[in-house]
């Protein structure tokens, strides 16, 4: 199965997928030492985020968002690949300050399509996200 969407930040990248219904803020959402959501009451709170393809609506929270996904890719604790229905500007800044592909606005809706678990290649370049 092929989505096609756009491309927000280029490059590639594989991974498990990890799939929220629910937006993420990665300041206060997400800790970046360990990857690990931490938001009470968020649908993956527990769950890891590293070396993921992690799937959800949009963004919220802080402009220090975008600082934290950047300290996240230098501590190894970073998603993979991030897939948006929608992306906003916080997080779209993260993932461009730390070369992680990003795609959004896909052909078909990646939170009913995609599921967690799912082996997921992501082409930033081409706004393509492909399940292997």
């Amino acid at each position: 199965m092929i989505l096609r969407g756009r491309k927000v930040v280029g490059g590639t990248a594989e991974g498990e997928a990890l799939v929220s219904r629910d937006p993420v803020s990665f300041y206060g959402g997400v800790d970046p030492d360990t990857g690990v959501i931490t938001e009470p009451g968020h649908v993956l709170c527990g769950k890891c985020v590293m070396g993921k393809v992690f799937v959800f609506p949009t963004g919220k929270g802080s402009t220090v968002g975008s600082y934290v996904i950047y300290r996240m890719k230098k501590q190894g604790t970073a998603p993979a690949a991030i897939v948006n229905v929608e992306t906003e500007a916080i997080l779209a800044t993260g993932c461009v300050i730390s070369s992680i592909p990003l795609v959004d606005k896909l052909d078909g809706d990646p939170l009913k399509t995609l599921k967690t678990g799912m082996m997921l290649r992501v082409d930033g370049d081409h706004g393509i996200v492909e399940v292997i």
